[in-house]
């Protein structure tokens, strides 16, 4: 290739000319700025391949709940000992097992059945004032491989916190249409203290908790799923020349009976899940109204209260219903439950226009009349009780587990060492959740963002109802309940702070920092806190350092 007289030039007068020209061009035009991060090139080579893609989508989500599995699996038998109300679940799961019915156990039997004496109940009723449900999902592991070892009492209830885990990724993708938040999301309530600690232990409020996200994960569901039929049935009504006033009312929605299902699970472990069954049916009719409207329906309101809202009902409710009575199951084809012949005794059966209704459903509403004045009647006072006031920001977390030993034997490296299981949150992850909350109340009336209501409900139908039982003996750990809720509210604004790929670098770059940051010291403190929450023996000094709060001790 030939090169033109008077073409050749020196490296100097290029480089003069092409200063110039790009001082020019500056004037002339803005130069683009630069946007996403360095992270976010590096992810996106990463991430580069379709099967790359795949895996991060469904590894990402795994990999958290492995974690969590091994920090709820690890030393799960340890200890070998009745912890808290372990005392009343475990022997009622056991009894229910062998006689379909909770029974008596005598005195002392705690000890004789941590050492493996499990046969010393009577076949007499004991009267308990939860439905059997959660007890029978306790007694999954005892039924297959007996109640001699302690690990086998908590290993349904570990496995149902594990499984949460992965059900708070699909959850956050499903709200936030992003894995890395999923992700971020399953990571925080994988390490959370009180998440660790009531999968450790075999209580009840694990599981209110367990059906009530999949309820709402069938909530989410049926949300896109119902929009979209709406929208294909306005069409079609439009298109052959009807304007639909009211909408049509939709039957087909199978997620919303799968929610009524979960919702009726959670209240048949305890009836404090009927908050969320009742708070999610109001919800659907709330979105149905929204989507009408945005589907420019004319009497919107009114067809999402009287048209939709009876169909939703139906679909919802009654299964709900079916669930918790065929949870007492046991109960109504044994003879010897607590109050299971009360209709038959004189003077008790139902006259009327309610004679008919069999003598066992008459003995079984008996029961939960006295159950509900058992429950609005707890007033006595315990160590550990804690206000529900204080519930978000963790000011009484309950000591479930304490103990000692002072001859050098405990394992601790010292004399003396102590062992404890303490259901006290990751401080990191509590203590901002509870201020993401607040915020988001803001955030819903601002900008109105179904993300934020449907948390919102969430968080309201665990939470506020304990509000009105101040003066009742109640624990921290129920809010193991509405937990997956203020952690997704704290997801939510670690989605703010971390912005869009697309957001100018240096305000990408500083929001990852501080998201990374703020995790590792998640992490640094879940590791500082998990002796505690796992009844590993330590000296009494570090024990000591994990009492934040004066209240905490």
């Amino acid at each position: 290739m030939g090169v033109e007289p008077g073409a050749v030039e020196t490296r100097e007068e290029r480089t003069d000319e092409a200063s110039a020209h790009d001082e020019a061009s500056a004037h002339d035009e803005p130069v683009a700025e630069r946007r996403g991060s360095r992270l976010d090139d590096w992810w996106g080579r990463v991430l580069s391949t379709p099967r790359r893609r795949t895996i991060w989508y469904w590894g990402g989500p795994i990999l958290v709940t492995l974690l969590a599995a091994a920090l709820r699996f690890w030393n799960l038998g340890n200890p070998q000992t009745l912890v808290f109300d372990e005392t009343y679940y475990v022997k009622d799961a056991w009894t229910l097992l062998q006689n379909g019915y909770e029974s008596s156990w005598p005195e002392g039997a705690n000890d004789e059945f941590a050492a493996g004496d499990t046969d010393v109940f009577s076949d007499d009723p004991a009267y308990v004032v939860h439905p059997p449900l959660g007890k029978w999902m306790i007694s999954l592991g005892m039924a297959a491989f007996g109640a001699g070892d302690a690990f086998w009492w908590r290993a349904s209830t570990a496995l149902a916190g594990t499984i949460a885990v992965f059900l708070m990724t699909v959850v956050a993708r499903r709200l936030f249409a992003s894995t890395i938040l999923a992700v971020i999301a399953g990571l925080l309530f994988a390490v959370d203290g009180n998440a660790i600690v009531m999968s450790r232990v075999a209580l009840l409020d694990n599981w209110v908790m367990f059906f009530a996200l999949i309820g709402f994960w069938f909530v989410l569901l049926d949300r896109g799923r119902s929009a979209r039929l709406l929208d294909e049935r306005l069409e079609s009504a439009r298109a052959s020349g009807r304007e639909p006033h009211y909408g049509p009312a939709l039957w087909a929605r199978p997620w919303v009976v799968a929610a009524g299902v979960a919702f009726g699970a959670a209240t048949a472990v305890k009836w404090s899940g009927l908050w969320f069954l009742a708070a999610f049916g109001l919800y659907l009719v709330i979105v149905d109204a929204v989507a009408r409207r945005r589907a420019g329906v004319p009497f919107w309101l009114s067809a999402s209260i009287l048209k939709q809202g009876p169909v939703s009902f139906l679909l919802l409710v009654p299964a709900a219903a079916a669930v918790y009575l065929a949870s007492w199951t046991g109960w109504l084809v044994t003879a010897g439950g607590y109050y299971r012949h009360w209709a038959e005794e004189a003077g008790n059966a139902a006259t009327g226009w309610l004679s008919w209704v069999p003598l066992s459903l008459q003995s079984l509403w008996h029961y939960h009349e006295a159950a509900y004045g058992f429950h609005i009647g707890v007033h006595g006072e315990h160590q550990w009780q804690s206000n529900p006031l204080t519930w978000l920001v963790m000011m009484r977390p309950t000591n479930m587990h304490f103990a000692a030993t002072d001859d050098g034997s405990g394992g601790c490296g010292g004399d003396t060492c102590w062992s404890s299981i303490i259901g006290i949150g990751n401080p990191f992850i509590w203590w901002a959740a509870a201020a993401a909350c607040l915020y988001l109340v803001y955030r819903l009336v601002r900008y109105r963002e179904w993300q934020v209501g449907a948390i919102l409900v969430g968080l309201a139908a665990g939470y506020l109802p304990w509000l009105g039982y101040l003066d009742r003996t109640v624990f921290q750990f129920y809010s193991i309940a509405f937990e997956p809720f203020t952690v997704l509210g704290l997801v939510f604004v670690i989605g703010l702070v971390l912005g869009r790929r697309d957001d100018p670098y240096w305000r990408r770059e500083r929001g990852v920092a501080i998201v990374v940051i703020y995790l590792a010291f998640v992490l640094a403190i879940s590791a500082f806190f998990f002796p505690i929450w796992s009844g590993m023996p330590v000296t009494p000094t570090f024990r000591q350092l994990h009492f934040w709060l004066p209240s905490w001790s």
